[in-house]
């Protein structure tokens, strides 16, 4: 039927369609509440920023204390799953980039914890500035930094971490300055504790660079903590006499350290053996530390006019005989760290490169360099002058510039505000900008990290443009967390891809224009050029996910299907073949959350099963003729027969690539031998072959797990070993006999020339491959025995 408008009405029609379609969009931007506000807290909010605004709403809004008010549950469950969402590395970065759509297929989780909970347990240390609360993103880069770590792997449930708590405390505050003392939360970062072999809490470990982590085992007394503690700070107070003091205070200028010495006599309160540690700790590869016993070196301080107790700080290159011309600080605080306060601010500082020689000195060292804007800039720490010596072992240099002596280089370089960069040796033209936290253990990684990868700082001037060597480029903005998450991963990526694929990362909080251009709408983006092609990353932030991502780039696991290619590939397949395919949306978050576990499946199935997407934004009317009603939906093609599905739906909850391997996996036709107990002794006792056996119980939840898995082992062997399955339901006995004590079982009975036992020999592997090595390996090794007994035999002959 058609309806004929006219002219007039056509207009006044469009309108009320424009204005009620506007009102729709205005619904639902404003039914989206935005995670961020429910929380209040910005979008740059650190991971410890986000937990201390959730844990103060949770105080106030809890059901328990708003037991009157029928929205309690409600509203609580609205800032629960707000903070579940954000405090989520993943998660967040799903967020930011599609809103609550790209959240579908997260389960919505309607549970929480009780008001006491929130009261008591959660988040223990993060109101302690002392500690300092690692997170997964960035627990590498602060253990690693070359500083001395002792950290705390708690759980909130944990009644002994709440008994430790409070001595952690006053421990962390004892030890300020001498090691780093950390925190780690294993409820919020389980894959972290899991991976470090965290199974039981408190676990107190000391992490230092080039040492295995030391696990304390002693009591948790404050004075136990310290002294464990205190055995890895390497540095030593060295005691003097008239013999070595002179020749120490002249050789400091050559070394340029100087020293910080105690003079000990009866007079006045002299600073005690911990103390003088503590402040070697505080300062090592800064200044030496010593003392003197005046009581026998009584003559050299006489004539240092030394009559009482006293600490004295000699730069290097101080004169002996004119203390004030050769500017040696006496020190009157019994304190260490306002004597490490003070001995700080008399140290150099860093030297300031010139505009004239900038170029020449970048090209011929690596360098870390502090870019401020005039004299009075105070972006500068007195703790960043320990930069020197941790960096020392990289070759890396510490300086400064100034931008105010020549803009015009500062623009070159993209910084317009205070910042610190790392250049690699080969002059301004590779380097990369800082955009962590501006804490002495970030900027030590990000160096250390960053002088030995391959990422570079783009703009406008180097921005990959029709080049032929294929580009990874990061667009991201410096406030986002999950930006400088991914950071690190991109430079251990860089590594493995090095003459390969170049990286570089652009800030579009600078190059705004350039970011739209490319269509930039959330960040961080990934996006890989090749040329004309272009290819965006929607994997998890790891080294190891790009590197699989790129692997695919250049080896695709799944086709791209059309509609053509779909009737061509999949509807007329070969008899034996099997296909799955993916329909989806570009726009559909579930959709992008699947597409790398979808690829990851592919390779794992590669050989097997034929794996395929089709586009349903640009096949709409094919997708709607395929009878596709939501996205994404994954569908297999099994092997052609007269009475086979055209297609099987998965509809399971778990969308990663082993589930949806082994669902798969459960279509291909069986190659084992189901064996009865006659055919196992006929067959594989008494039998010429090799054979692998699966002894499994049809009710056993494992066993069903790996049956897909010894279907690739008996494929991967076919020819070499048979494959066979032993039902220990249906035939006890046989299983008694074999010794079979757990389901599944995997035995191996290899034939050397007489009856196999009974027994066969047991293998620990519940991995195709890895079954698959072993096997191979023994195989390998009963051949070169048949050898070796041949070789014997014509020898006797």
């Amino acid at each position: 039927m058609e309806f004929l408008v006219a002219k007039g009405d056509s207009n006044r029609y469009l309108k009320r369609s424009l204005l009620l379609l506007l009102v729709c969009v205005i619904v639902l931007v404003c039914t989206d509440q935005d995670y961020y506000s429910l929380l209040g807290v910005s979008k740059e909010a650190s991971s410890r920023e986000i937990r201390q605004a959730f844990k103060k709403l949770a105080l106030k809004l809890h059901p328990d204390k708003n037991q009157n008010d029928p929205n309690a549950h409600d509203n609580f469950l609205k800032i629960n799953r707000a903070y579940e969402v954000l405090k989520d590395e993943d998660l967040r970065k799903k967020y930011d980039k599609y809103g609550e759509k790209g959240l579908e297929d997260q389960q919505q989780g309607g549970r929480y914890e009780s008001w006491h909970f929130y009261r008591y347990d959660f988040g223990i240390y993060d109101d302690d500035p002392e500690i300092i609360t690692l997170d997964r993103g960035e627990f590498d880069a602060a253990v690693n930094s070359g500083e001395l770590w002792f950290v705390n792997f708690y759980s909130p449930r944990c009644s002994h971490c709440h008994d430790l708590a409070p001595t952690w405390r006053e421990f962390a505050k004892e030890m300020d300055g001498v090691i780093r003392i950390g925190a780690v939360n294993c409820g919020d970062n389980r894959m972290l504790c899991r991976i470090k072999g965290i199974n039981s809490y408190p676990s107190l470990y000391v992490f230092k660079t080039g040492m295995q982590p030391v696990k304390y085992y002693g009591d948790r007394s404050k004075e136990s903590l310290k002294n464990f503690a205190m055995q890895y700070v390497t540095s030593t107070v060295t005691e003097l006499w008239a013999g070595n003091f002179v020749n120490a205070i002249e050789t400091s200028f050559a070394s340029g350290v100087g020293w910080l010495i105690t003079f000990c006599a009866e007079r006045g309160d002299c600073l005690s053996y911990q103390t003088r540690l503590k402040l070697a700790g505080m300062l090592e590869g800064l200044v030496n530390v010593g003392w003197m016993d005046c009581g026998t070196q009584g003559e050299l301080c006489d004539n240092l006019d030394i009559s009482s107790s006293t600490t004295a700080y000699f730069p290097p290159g101080a004169t002996i005989n004119n203390k004030e011309k050769g500017g040696v600080l006496f020190l009157k605080s019994l304190d260490a760290r306002e004597i490490y306060q003070e001995v700080m601010q008399h140290l150099p500082d860093f030297e300031i490169i010139s505009a004239a020689s900038l170029e020449d000195r970048l090209a011929h060292h690596r360098w870390l360099l502090f870019f401020q804007f005039g004299e009075g800039d105070k972006s500068n720490v007195q703790e960043f002058k320990k930069l020197k010596f941790l960096l020392k072992d990289e070759h890396i240099q510490v300086g400064k510039f100034d931008c105010l002596s020549s803009p015009t280089i500062c623009n070159k370089l993209y910084v317009y505000q205070p910042s610190l960069a790392v250049f690699k040796g080969k002059g301004t033209g590779d380097y990369e900008i800082h955009h962590g936290k501006k804490i002495l253990y970030d900027i030590v990684a990000f160096a250390k990290e960053s002088v030995n990868s391959h990422v570079i700082t783009l703009g406008p001037q180097n921005f990959p443009d029709k080049e032929k060597e294929p580009w990874l480029v990061d667009f991201f903005a410096p406030w986002c967390p999950p930006c400088r998450a991914l950071l690190p991963e991109l430079r251990k990526a860089s590594k493995h891809l090095y003459g390969q694929l170049k990286f570089g990362t652009l800030d579009c909080t600078v190059h705004e224009g350039l970011c739209n251009m490319h269509n930039i709408r959330a960040y961080p983006t990934t996006v890989v050029f090749n040329q004309s092609s272009v290819h965006e990353y929607e994997g998890h932030h790891s080294a190891e996910q790009i590197l699989e991502f790129i692997e695919d780039l250049r080896n695709p696991s799944v086709v791209s299907l059309t509609p053509e290619t779909f009737v061509e590939l999949v509807q007329r397949r070969k008899r034996e073949e099997i296909w799955m395919v993916d329909f989806y949306a570009p726009w559909c978050g579930p959709c992008q959350a699947l597409m790398p576990e979808w690829k990851k499946m592919a390779r794992m199935l590669s050989g097997l099963i034929s794996v395929g997407s089709v586009d349903c934004q640009k096949y709409y009317s094919f997708c709607h003729q395929e009878s596709v009603r939501g996205y994404p939906e994954i569908r297999l093609f099994p092997q052609k027969s007269n009475t086979a599905h055209q297609y099987y739906s998965y509809n399971g909850w778990h969308r990663d690539s082993y589930s949806l391997r082994g669902w798969a996996l459960g279509y291909l036709p069986q190659v084992s031998v189901d064996l009865t107990p006659q055919s196992f002794t006929e067959k594989v006792l008494n039998g010429k072959d090799h054979w692998v056996i699966d002894f499994y119980a049809p009710w056993c939840g494992p066993c069903q797990n790996f049956a897909p898995e010894f279907e690739i082992l008996a494929r991967t062997v076919k020819g070499k070993v048979k494959a066979g399955k032993v039902d220990c339901q249906a035939y006890a006995q046989t299983c008694q006999t074999a010794d079979i004590r757990a389901y599944p079982t995997v035995k191996f009975y290899p034939y050397q020339g007489a009856k196999k036992s009974v027994l066969g020999e047991y293998i620990d592997s519940r991995d195709a491959k890895g079954i698959a090595d072993l096997l191979n390996e023994k195989l390998e090794a009963i051949q070169n025995k048949g050898k070796r007994k041949k070789s014997r035999n014509k020898d006797e002959l």
